[in-house]
């Protein structure tokens, strides 16, 4: 192994640890957060709020246009020059303004059909309406963290993620406790509102440039566009997810009712809760560094392979283990009226396998710039995801959401794999290739384990874990080298157990 392929992979691996760690945080105040929700107000205040969340996002993916994607982008090439920085970066926070104060005034007009659509229930048409000030804080902290992203703050950004989960759990769970179900909205609320003055903070503290100009229409026009015009198909891309979401979940609400829709949200949240986290650490400075490098096809490739890697090193054991643990992980984490959230958990767990295995390769997409393809791409899920759920859930019932899911992301990751192969000549490693085989296999084999015997699924998935824990750390630590403490000490404990490390 090169020098400078170690030297990335440390990069990658320190920038996943701090990241990680924010988002271990996290996890904990998600897990408290649901906890108490599920005990208070059942599987309907759990739907609910999954149903409140994901207009917010369907409406803030459109509202912004995909300008915080194409913005990380921007900052990323400006990085070095001051006066491009700071256009770029002051363009993003007035078109957020704006675009956001439009979303925020278009649901409040429309609140009242919007609740009878999604829930059934034209009293919610108030905190329906309430959601259009989420909108717009979220989008007001996308421009401040997009500039943390773009200049690789990795630190700051984690912290940011910490500050807006501890204030958005102690704030969000004391108004549902006074208010009931009518204090869920201030989750929405809280959490990004927390998040911008936190990023504001850390933003103060960098190292101050030189003042500009003021820019003139022309020129706010001429930043603006590029930006727009990028970030527009990555809106599409993002808005075909988060709209398929969002009638999927009032398709299960409609047809199964507020509980069924309350299991969905329970299984969707643990799943987009750990490999949020995984692509979260894996993404804030693997984006931004492969920008900077994704015209030079072997310097590219050899980065997204070493993602690709260390994420199923890493994230693959726990999914393993995750599959057999998924009936009394629910039960803990929500209650054990949640026991039908547990099926389909196991099946999402399997896409994600597929899911981890194509996040490297599909931010080469984006890194490229190939807009259009972008949205091409992400709707072979959303395809694949709305279709079987649309025509089977009436006489297949909750768990074709799950199987829905699978389905989805397999057609995901042979959809990128072809598209990156031919637009940016992407190659599979071999070790690439045996960690995701040999994960698929133990995924499968698991998941008919489990399903046809629970407790035996729950003994042997965590032995499965741990045996493949300690082939992705040897994996880990082989393309890391063996500089620093912790490294030392796991050369010198595969030593003692007879598979030494060679760099």
């Amino acid at each position: 192994m090169t020098n400078s392929n170690s030297s990335n992979s440390r990069g990658l691996i320190r920038s996943m640890l701090v990241i990680g760690s924010a988002q271990v945080v996290n996890i904990a105040l998600s897990i408290i957060r649901m906890k108490v929700i599920a005990v208070l107000l059942g599987p309907a205040g759990i739907g609910l709020l999954g149903i409140y969340n994901n207009l917010k996002q369907m409406v803030g993916n459109a509202a912004g246009l995909g300008m915080g994607s194409s913005g990380v982008r921007q900052i990323a090439g400006a990085k070095g020059n001051a006066e491009t920085l700071n256009r770029v970066s002051r363009v993003l926070l007035a078109a957020h303004l704006v675009q956001g104060t439009l979303a925020m005034v278009a649901v409040w007009l429309f609140r009242g059909p919007l609740a009878v659509w999604l829930t059934g229930d034209a009293t919610l048409a108030t905190e329906i309406g309430l959601v259009g000030i989420a909108i717009l804080l979220s989008l007001l902290a996308t421009a401040h963290t997009a500039l943390l992203q773009g200049l690789r703050r990795i630190g700051d950004l984690g912290r940011v993620t910490v500050i807006g989960a501890f204030v958005a759990t102690v704030f969000g769970l004391l108004a549902v406790w006074w208010f009931g179900k009518a204090g869920l909205i201030w989750f929405l609320i809280v959490q990004p509102l927390a998040n911008l003055l936190a990023a504001l903070f850390f933003i103060r503290r960098l190292p101050r440039e030189a003042a500009t100009s003021s820019m003139g229409l022309k020129e706010i026009w001429a930043t603006w566009k590029p930006m727009a015009r990028l970030g527009a198909a990555f809106m599409a891309g993002g808005l075909a997810t988060t709209g398929t979401l969002l009638l999927v979940r009032a398709l299960v609400t409609r047809e199964l009712g507020l509980d069924a829709a309350g299991y969905f949200a329970a299984a969707w949240g643990i799943t987009m809760t750990y490999v949020g986290f995984l692509l979260g650490a894996m993404g804030a400075d693997y984006y931004p560094r492969l920008t900077e490098v994704i015209h030079n096809q072997d310097v590219a490739n050899r980065l997204m392979n070493d993602q690709a890697q260390l994420g199923l090193a890493i994230g693959g054991p726990v999914l393993l283990l995750l599959i057999g643990w998924a009936p009394w992980l629910i039960t803990l984490l929500y209650a054990g009226d949640f026991g039908p959230a547990a099926t389909l958990l196991q099946w999402q767990t399997v896409g994600n396998v597929f899911k981890l295995a194509s996040w490297a390769m599909s931010f080469a997409i984006v890194a490229g710039a190939h807009a259009r393809i972008y949205f091409f791409m992400e709707l072979s899920f959303n395809a694949v995801f709305l279709a079987l759920i649309w025509l089977l859930l009436p006489t297949v019932g909750l768990e074709i959401t799950g199987v829905a899911f699978l389905l989805g992301y397999v057609a995901y990751f042979a959809t990128v794999y072809l598209l990156v192969r031919h637009l940016r000549g992407f190659r599979w490693q071999t070790l690439s290739l045996k960690l995701f085989g040999f994960q698929v296999v133990l995924s499968l084999s698991i998941l008919v384990i489990a399903m046809s015997s629970p407790s035996l699924g729950l003994l042997i998935s965590p032995l499965v874990a741990v045996v493949t824990g300690v082939v992705g750390g040897r994996i880990v630590l082989q393309k890391t080298g063996p500089e620093g403490r912790l490294a030392t000490k796991g050369y010198a404990l595969y030593n003692k157990l007879g598979w030494p490390i060679r760099s």
